[in-house]
């Protein structure tokens, strides 16, 4: 089916009871909505919708085998999606929700098997956005929703990215602005002890530790039972080539100007992505440049990773070649991103 998309503003700090209804309509005959989060843009359907869960699936492209979070907009509707809830949970709840930070956890029957790819547990989290929890209440039924975008595609800080990748294919789009934190939600399993973070992103293993004390080391390898998503597939990736750089100070300059120098004098169109204290080096070498924001300040980064991998798709660009920052802090975050994107990392 092909859906004229309509994109509606709506209050992001008072949103309009007429708007979200609208949504609310949508969402119960069993339709997609796109909505904003404060991590990214989410796509939304009803939980325990199994028809409306399978339309997320075939509407991105996305690997059915790849689970996905389910939203609420309270604590005391956990119990709904849930079971067996430790006080590690509970603690964590009560210190980072709302917020981005997805809890996993033993899911209720009710729960199907499309939304925890076959998997006896399910990802919960309570977002920090005023639109997703209103249409939450609104709707009275948790939102299976995973970043709405195309799969493998970076994920959408903004309604005009939802719209360039899922236009024609959902109904309505809910513009709240820009996102605010601008990566994922932090992931961390709850059922295992200590508990495993299984994906970086907006609240840092740092934050995590002060409350916790204790968390289980990210492992390698290749993952057999996917209890997130971010684990197994590639994503966020522009449709150019991505290069990314690691190091710190001028050894960090010195290699980007060494990978791009390669690509001097020829026909393919070089962006070169990079913090603000090193940007005046790379023009010099007459490539075009875009600034993420200093490399001390990651949330900055974070901000502004996605929609610069999307910017440099639209100047055609051939190849992104992006300098690494700090993995402390939210930069842990930034960091998984550009590494799952990377066609090479050096």
């Amino acid at each position: 089916m092909v859906y004229k998309t309509k994109l509606v503003k709506v209050n992001p700090k008072r949103p309009e009871k007429e708007i979200i209804r609208k949504a609310v309509r949508l969402l119960k005959k069993g339709e997609l909505v796109a909505f904003p989060t404060e991590t990214v843009y989410g796509l939304g359907a009803n939980a325990f919708d199994i028809k409306a869960v399978r339309k997320i699936f075939k509407v991105k492209g996305r690997p059915s085998d790849n689970p996905l979070i389910v939203h609420i907009a309270d604590v005391s509707d956990l119990g709904g999606v849930a079971r067996e809830i430790p006080a590690v949970a509970k603690k964590l709840a009560k210190k980072f929700w709302p917020g981005p930070l997805t809890i996993v956890l033993k899911k209720q029957k009710k729960i199907s098997n499309a939304v925890t790819a076959s998997g006896d547990t399910v990802g919960v989290r309570i977002p920090q956005n005023e639109i997703a929890r209103a249409l939450i209440r609104l709707a009275r039924v948790p939102l299976a929703a995973p970043s709405a975008n195309a799969s493998t595609r970076p994920s959408p800080t903004e309604a005009a990215h939802v719209l360039e990748d899922l236009s024609g294919k959902i109904p309505l789009i809910l513009d709240g602005g820009k996102t605010r934190v601008g990566v994922e939600s932090t992931v961390i399993d709850c059922t295992v002890t200590p508990p495993a973070i299984l994906r970086d992103g907006g609240t840092s293993r740092e934050q995590i530790k002060l409350v916790l004390g204790k968390v289980a080391p990210k492992t390698g390898g290749t993952v057999r039972k996917v209890r997130s998503p971010g684990q197994k597939y590639k994503h966020y990736a522009p449709r150019a080539l991505l290069v990314l750089v690691r190091g710190t100070g001028r050894a960090l300059v010195k290699k980007t100007i060494l990978t791009v120098s390669g690509y001097k004098g020829k026909k393919e169109n070089i962006i070169i992505l990079c913090s603000v204290e090193h940007l005046a080096f790379y023009r010099r070498l007459g490539f075009f440049v875009f600034s993420f924001g200093s490399s001390s300040r990651p949330a900055t980064v974070a901000r502004n990773i996605f929609r610069l991998l999307r910017e440099c798709d639209k100047k055609g660009a051939h190849t992104i070649v992006v300098e690494g920052i700090s993995q402390k802090g939210i930069g842990m975050a930034v960091m998984d991103r550009l590494s799952r994107a990377a066609t090479k990392i050096i």
